[in-house]
């Protein structure tokens, strides 16, 4: 298990603070919620977990390891599900999760196991050969997670992952978020639904860039 440890976490955006200095934990194997209205500043704490924000203060740790940017980030397995799910309309589902399987260097018969795996755990099986353009706003959220999940993160930073999904498919995704946390990943949910936040170990609270801890540790 890695924990991911962030320290005077920190974004600016040119005379906008998008989110005050914070320190967060989040140990591996528990799942984070972070709650607030649309502006609050969870996408951009989630990128700055990912070192994906240029200029964002403080530091971020996996596993006691600093991360200096994105690809070390990456090299660390910090696993970000952007909010616009971040497929490539051309390709299917299935190439979705594959391709970068096959970009980390996964041999071809385990990136296909995982493949077949990660679609059936969010309930895709059926549809891998359909293009991502040819997806529901719902079904393209679960590519998306399953891409995630196939990567076997240390860190799983997921943005609004279960908005756009019936009450059946958010309990589905819930539960294999709650499954990476089981096999020891440090997961993130950023989430408006209190609901999905209520089945999480923890939550914290963003309102215009300011952190309060509803649940904790």
């Amino acid at each position: 298990m890695s924990d991911l440890q962030a320290t005077g976490l920190g974004v600016t955006y040119g005379t906008t603070v998008a989110v005050h200095p914070i320190d967060v934990t989040v140990p591996g194997g528990r799942m984070l919620a972070v709650t607030g209205p649309s502006g609050a500043g969870k996408s951009s704490l989630l990128w700055a977990l990912a070192r994906a924000v240029p200029g964002a203060t403080g530091s971020v740790t996996v596993g006691g390891v600093v991360l200096g940017d994105r690809e070390q980030a990456a090299r660390a397995g910090v696993v970000l599900v952007p909010q616009d799910n971040g497929l490539n309309p051309t390709l299917s589902a299935e190439e979705s999760v594959l391709v970068p399987l096959l970009a980390l260097g996964v041999p071809a018969r385990e990136a296909s196991h995982r493949v077949g795996e990660s679609l059936t755990r969010v309930g895709l099986a059926e549809f891998g050969r359909h293009l991502v353009d040819q997806l529901s706003g719902g079904q393209q959220q679960r590519v998306a997670l399953a891409r995630a999940f196939a990567l076997r993160p240390a860190v799983l930073l997921a943005d609004e992952s279960t908005s756009d999904l019936d009450a059946a498919n958010r309990e589905l995704m819930l539960a294999a978020l709650r499954e990476e946390a089981a096999r020891g990943a440090a997961v993130v949910l950023a989430t408006h639904d209190p609901e999905a936040a209520a089945e999480t170990d923890g939550t914290l609270a963003l309102d215009e860039g300011a952190a309060t801890w509803v649940r904790s540790w």
